[in-house]
């Protein structure tokens, strides 16, 4: 509901485009002609396939290390680790001296904000499959950071102003600092990730004939607050030696209020507030250390995360005609925790690079829900509802052995094999015990027959991450629907085929094409019950296919020095067979495609740029045993924006977002019984008003 890209965009977020500063061109070159490879003993110079120095960025006055990867032409930032299965191979497409990231929970943004741009030597991008880091395929930026002993500060506000329905946002930002003593490097941060949204607008209930039910004057206005303090600590006795601690705290605050008036086509006047407020604590703590031990180099990889979420919700009708209110409270406390241990021995044989790795997992879910409706006497009182309240638990054991090696000059391989094993317990009114034996693996092929053009296709079997909560029922209120929960739920499998191609056009720009092709089995969508009602569950296979491309066109050539646009474009079309009516349709509530266009000038000899950007995109429809709806804004939103690189030694940025007027769009079917013979029960359509949204980012270095 709430205005935010982040939730909308299948493969993350696009920022503000890059341009080539007159005589820094020179400074995006390849090093070699042929594939690069992070080892040396190839022959070829390790991580160099695509350079871009300090020069190409200096235009942008970039403050830390992310103002410059996302300035690299044609690459998006991509960043699966919090929602995947522990720790698994790499998944992130950034490195930091041809290391990962060693923290789950912190962002790959997050963490290069942290580092200063005066410490960044250079940013490689290279292909994945040509990496000894087994899973990582694709376009890889690995960032160059000089070995520095001073140390260096970042800090970040960010407020934001709504004409309609909010509250200021005026407590976002970070601040950060980044030091070294002896062989102990050390960064310590302390963030507030928030926003504030809101919408209002009429919504309209009708019946099967069209003919009114009820007309509503709503609103809603909420916003979220997710104050943060971490600390990264990296000790390096040795070149052969590393460890990294990462220690993280941090609380969630949710709230969000729905007041509405329904006046119907016959009746009494209809007040209702509808509340949602949720908060709670969350850590981390992860450590790694790698070591040389035989012929090889061993990391022992340890975590430990946790999260409470305290939950209640509550809808109260109020009538004109003096009859007794309704309502009912829902609430719910959630002890989600994560344990992991891994480790990862590779080595070097056969002219290749080997891996074996190991890694055991333990997920845990504790909930108790309660369920009150309003009495005569505006007391709630409890309604039973044990489906709710449980627990849910997943040992899980994988082992994975990996094969990378650079076959020519120009042709790179990698390959993985291995399964694994888990065993997922229930607790409550609806105790279960299943265990799963799953195959996984790879195989990647990195062709580069040019130096302005390279290739990857991936093949690869892998299983798909559950959400705890579906075992166990839940309600929710103002959308008077419930979900039951299913204690037979099984992960999904899926096989996936990528082929990724970029083409580079000199100082025009680049472009980069990515076609994925996706089978599933047992997928996860909601099914009918045979008791009356329904839950998430497996309903048999289902296929996606998504082109989508990466495009920057830069206008140095024609004379408009800085200027660039960037098109970031997907069309998603998925397929599987609706368990309520037997047809095939798209994923429930999936995105079919989305555009965004970014266009930025930084004005050539000046500390000025600015800029717009335009996005729009279209989702499917969700299903449901008894409706059908969908919820998306638009149908397009311009923003705009003009920035100082220097006021004060600060860069301030200034914007203004949705200048076309995008609304926050809802509209659904319910219907008396099961889809689609039923007869219809009512329609609700619904165009709230979202406004302008101004907001104000400061950045800067100490």
């Amino acid at each position: 509901m709430s205005f935010s890209r982040a939730a909308i965009l299948l493969s993350g977020t696009l920022l503000a485009g890059t341009g080539v500063p007159a005589g820094a061109q020179d400074a995006d070159t390849d090093a070699s002609t042929s594939a690069p490879t992070a080892n040396t003993a190839d022959g070829v110079p390790a991580g160099r396939g695509r350079s871009f120095e300090p020069a190409y960025f200096a235009q942008y006055g970039p403050r830390n290390a992310l103002d410059m990867v996302v300035q690299i032409p044609g690459f998006l930032i991509m960043d699966d680790s919090n929602g995947q299965r522990g720790l698994g191979q790499a998944n992130q497409n950034v490195l930091v001296n041809g290391e990962r990231f060693s923290s789950k929970s912190d962002s790959v943004r997050d963490q290069l904000q942290r580092i200063a741009a005066s410490e960044v030597l250079r940013i490689d991008l290279v292909d994945g499959t040509t990496l000894d880091i087994p899973g990582l395929t694709g376009q890889v930026a690995n960032v160059i950071v000089a070995d520095g002993g001073g140390g260096s500060g970042q800090f970040r506000y960010r407020a934001g102003f709504r004409a309609h329905n909010t509250q200021a946002q005026l407590y976002g930002g970070e601040i950060s600092w980044k030091a070294k003593a002896g062989a102990l490097e050390y960064t310590v941060s302390l963030k507030n990730n928030n926003d504030r949204f809101g919408a209002d607008g009429p919504v309209i209930l009708t019946d099967g004939t069209g003919a009114l039910i009820e007309a509503q004057d709503t609103k809603f206005s909420g916003g979220f607050d997710n104050p943060t303090l971490a600390a990264n600590l990296t000790y390096r006795p040795s070149d052969k030696v590393l460890a990294n601690l990462n220690l993280r705290y941090g609380r969630d605050y949710y709230f969000r209020d729905d007041p509405e008036i329904g006046v119907p086509a016959f009746g009494s006047v209809r007040t209702r507030l509808a509340t949602v407020r949720e908060r709670g604590p969350e850590y981390e703590i992860g450590g790694d250390a790698e070591f040389p031990l035989g012929p090889g180099r061993l990391k022992l990889i340890g975590l430990e995360r946790f999260e409470r979420d305290i939950f209640e919700s509550v809808v109260v009708d109020a009538f004109d005609d003096g009859s007794a209110a309704i309502g009912s409270r829902f609430t719910q406390t959630n002890d989600i925790g994560e344990r992991i241990g891994r480790f990862e021995y590779g080595w070097r044989m056969f002219d290749a690079d080997w891996q074996l790795a190991g890694e055991a997992a333990f997920n845990r879910l504790d909930r108790a829900s309660g369920l009150f409706d309003l009495a005569d006497g505006g007391e709630f009182v409890v309604v039973p509802f044990p489906a709710g309240t449980g627990g849910v638990t997943e040992d899980r054991y994988e082992t994975i052995l990996s094969f990378s090696k650079q076959l020519t000059g120009k042709l790179a391989f990698q390959a993985t094999a291995g399964g694994e094993y888990s065993r997922i317990e229930q607790t409550g009114s609806a105790a279960n015990s299943r265990s799963f034996q799953r195959p996984k693996g790879s195989a990647s092929l990195a062709w580069r027959p040019a130096a302005d053009f390279d290739t990857t296709l991936k093949l690869s079997r892998s299983v798909g991450q559950l959400s705890f909560g579906n075992f166990l029922a839940s309600v929710a209120l103002n959308d008077e629907n419930q979900n039951a929960g299913n204690n037979a739920l099984e992960p999904s499998q899926n096989w996936k085929l990528e082929f990724q191609a970029n083409k580079r056009f000199g100082p025009w720009g680049s472009v980069t094409f990515q076609l994925e092709r996706t089978w599933f089995e047992d997928f996860v969508d909601f099914f009918p019950l045979a008791s009356g009602g329904e839950a998430r569950g497996n309903v048999g296979n289902a296929d996606a296919t998504v082109f989508e491309t990466n495009a920057t066109i830069k206008f140095d050539p024609i004379g408009w020095t800085g200027a660039q646009i960037d098109v970031n474009a997907a069309i998603i079309d998925t397929s599987v067979v609706d368990p309520f009516t037997g047809e095939a349709r798209f994923f429930s509530g999936n995105t079919i495609d989305f555009l965004e266009l970014d266009f930025r000038h930084d004005i050539s000899q000046t500390q000025w740029a600015y800029g717009a950007s335009y996005f729009t995109n279209a989702n499917a429809f969700y299903s449901r045993r008894f409706e059908v709806g969908r919820n998306q804004e638009g149908p397009g939103f311009l923003d705009l924006f003009v920035e100082h690189k220097d006021v004060l030694g600060m860069t301030v940025n200034v914007s203004a977002a949705n200048l076309l007027g995008a609304t926050q769009n809802f509209e659904r079917t319910v219907f008396a019984g099961d889809r689609p013979d039923a007869p219809v029960l009512f329609r609700e359509l619904s165009r709230r008003r979202i406004g302008p949204i101004f907001r104000l980012t400061v950045s800067g270095n100490f």
